[in-house]
């Protein structure tokens, strides 16, 4: 039995197109790509502890809006206005005004300390469940645990029972 060939595609060009390509999609991304390059020519002119801590946001009716993390920053920054207007307008870029906005950077999740002690009362329950399984391997580890809580709850110098 012969098998007809699929008909031909009614698409041009090869392959699948990239999702920047469609519409919205693509006006969002050029202009992603346009602020980005903006605030790497902004940020360049501006004295390095300052450049690596403020980020410019957006070009918004005339006005520059840049983000820094503390209000001390946001008020460095805005005594800069004048070299910040004057490097947009050598770029091609007309705005009248800067904006500062304080935006404080996310605060870095702290780890849970894994290392609090288990109570004797855990100690006893472990202990407990350790005597009522019949899988060795499970018992050993409940035993062990066990010992850990009961470790902990002991202070130099105190004999343990």
């Amino acid at each position: 039995m012969q098998r007809d060939a699929p008909p031909p595609s009614r698409r041009t060009g090869s392959g699948l197109k990239p999702v920047t390509e469609f519409g919205p999609i693509a006006s969002l991304a050029r202009k992603a790509r346009e602020l980005d390059a903006l605030d790497r020519a902004l940020r360049q002119t501006l004295p390095s502890p300052l450049r690596e801590q403020v980020r410019f946001a957006n070009l918004q009716d005339g006005r520059l809006v840049f983000l820094a993390p503390t209000p001390a920053l946001a008020a460095r920054l805005r005594l800069l206005q004048t070299q910040i207007l004057s490097t947009a307008r050598a770029i091609g870029t007309y705005a009248s005004a800067v904006t500062v906005k304080v935006a404080p950077l996310s605060p870095t999740e702290v780890p849970p300390d894994r290392s609090k002690p288990l109570s004797k009362a855990a100690a006893s329950h472990l202990r407990a469940a350790a005597a009522s399984t019949s899988d060795p391997e499970m018992r050993e580890l409940f035993l062990e645990l066990a010992s850990v809580a009961e470790v902990s709850d002991s202070k130099p110098g105190e004999a343990q029972d």
